[in-house]
């Protein structure tokens, strides 16, 4: 195993300088691991709503014969952002690269890692990560066919206003059939409620199938876009996305869109470790590294309006830091669970010997 050893040999300056080493690959063997801290990064789910407009046949007479203003003859599509969601995740930071290694005096020979080489735990079980459900737009309604609900009267007629008109009085007949089941006063009534219920969807469906002559289709779809964001220490805003209300989701330099931007506000909660230039280097002691996690504040905007925001801490706006081997010697048995998304600890125990 000269490739592992190796690999332990720069102990040092992985712990020290944290000096990227992306030609070891992390992982479990016999004689030890090699593993990454995570740095912490951000995900931004955009629900971004298109509306498609299609003008009915009868458009110019809607506020004639229906009363409805504002009709437009001209099909139209816009899009909009409905809402925002922010969450935070862990990913290897391959600039924090460490190195354990097992022997007879210690006791961390059980490391959980990631499939990305993340160290999760120590003797203990890893907490689960939390999986961001997948937005499921709902079930559009779609509206029957109007000429499916003409009379022959309104099919053969000689002109669009006088279908308009027909259709109308086709419309405000279906209504007051309605108006009547619904106060028991139509001339057939049903034999009990669910057939009442089934009569009153058709009236329903068919009046909203030739009101679409006039008004009109408007059809609306939800789909959900997820950006991700590294936060980075001296970047306090950039343009994460951009959106045209002509067409939709565009590229971040594209100024047909309106710019949505990231801001990153660091709380420095934690204080960088003071380093003496004249002061011996440390020899490099055994033990498992954990992040000092900052806390920062991210907030979506849009121009000034903020979309949303979310507090949490983030591992690379931090330091690392090293537990001393001799909470994993011989004498007891110590759990260490790291939390995933920031590398910081989340629960450290010991176990005792049993005399």
């Amino acid at each position: 195993m000269k490739y592992l050893l190796s690999a332990f040999a720069l102990t040092a300056t992985c712990a020290w300088g944290q000096t990227p080493i992306s030609r070891y690959e992390p992982g479990l063997t016999a004689e030890g691991a090699v593993y990454y801290l995570p740095m912490t990064q951000l995900r931004v789910a955009v629900l971004v709503e298109k509306t498609s407009y299609t003008p009915g046949d009868l458009c110019d007479y809607a506020q004639k014969y229906m009363k409805l203003d504002k009709v437009s003859p001209r099909p139209y599509t816009a899009y909009r952002a409905v809402s925002m969601n922010l969450w935070a995740e862990g990913v290897a930071d391959t600039s924090k690269c460490y190195s354990v290694r097992y022997n007879g005096k210690g006791a961390a020979s059980n490391l959980s890692l990631s499939d990305d080489g993340v160290l999760q735990a120590v003797n203990a079980q890893p907490l689960p990560v939390r999986e961001h459900p997948a937005f499921v737009a709902a079930p559009r309604k779609k509206i029957a066919n109007p000429r499916t609900f003409l009379s022959q009267e309104i099919i053969e007629s000689g002109s669009k206003a006088k279908m308009a008109e027909l259709v109308a009085q086709e419309i405000y007949a279906i209504r007051d059939s309605r108006s009547q089941l619904t106060r028991g006063e139509a001339d057939f009534m049903p034999k009990d409620g669910e057939q009442l219920r089934i009569m009153l969807e058709r009236l329903q469906e068919q009046e909203e199938a030739l009101l679409s002559m006039f008004a009109g289709v408007t059809e609306r779809d939800t789909v959900e876009h997820v950006f991700t964001y590294c936060p980075k220490r001296g970047v306090e805003k950039e343009v994460l996305f951009r959106l045209s209300s002509h067409l939709g989701l565009v590229d971040k330099d594209d100024l047909s869109g309106k710019p949505y931007y990231i801001k990153i506000e660091d709380f420095h909660h934690v204080p960088e470790p003071v380093v003496d230039p004249k002061a011996k280097k440390k020899p490099v002691l055994d033990g498992i590294f954990v992040n000092v996690p900052g806390k920062v504040k991210a907030s979506l905007l849009k121009d000034t309006q903020v979309m949303g925001s979310l507090e949490f801490s983030a591992g690379q706006y931090g330091h690392a830091e090293l537990l001393s081997g001799d909470l994993f010697n011989k004498k007891f048995t110590t759990h260490l669970i790291l939390n995933p998304i920031t590398g910081a600890i989340h629960k450290l125990d010991a176990e005792q010997p049993q005399k």
